[in-house]
């Protein structure tokens, strides 16, 4: 009686897990689509933290104004990210989520300069030749 009781419990078991891998994989499947699918859409959402945040709601969060060409005070909003980072520190009774929000701003602005510095560096170095840098010890 009791190998009896045992074996429904073994298969009891591994039928629930069955189904629980076989949506677990539904799932996942489905997910890897969709991200196939918006890869190619250059306004869907990227792995980057601060993919979901655009420029101007960044620049509204931190309330500075969008650099213009690669070229934006750091300076400013350093000092703004600062200054709204620590009034929203949970311990001091502010909110993680504008917490983060205002870490994310700060990315999305820091990430749009690097790009246009990179962009603008590529530039040069095509309009002036190729010269390698050599680095000496």
């Amino acid at each position: 009686m009791a190998h009896r009781i045992i074996s429904q419990v073994v298969f009891t078991g591994a039928r629930v897990f069955g189904r629980a891998f076989a949506e677990a994989y539904k799932q996942a499947s489905a997910s890897q689509k969709f991200a196939a699918a918006n890869s190619s859409n250059p306004t869907a959402a990227n792995t980057h933290s601060s993919a979901g945040l655009t420029l101007d709601e960044a620049c509204r969060i931190l309330n500075v104004s969008p650099p213009k060409g690669g070229q934006g005070n750091l300076d400013l909003v350093h000092e703004r990210f600062k200054r709204l980072f620590d009034l929203n520190d949970p311990k001091k009774g502010g909110s993680f989520y504008l917490q983060s929000k205002v870490l994310r701003a700060r990315e999305r602005i820091e990430m749009e300069v690097r790009k246009a510095a990179q962009a603008a560096e590529e530039e040069e170095e095509l309009r002036g030749g190729w010269r390698p840098r050599v680095y000496r010890d």
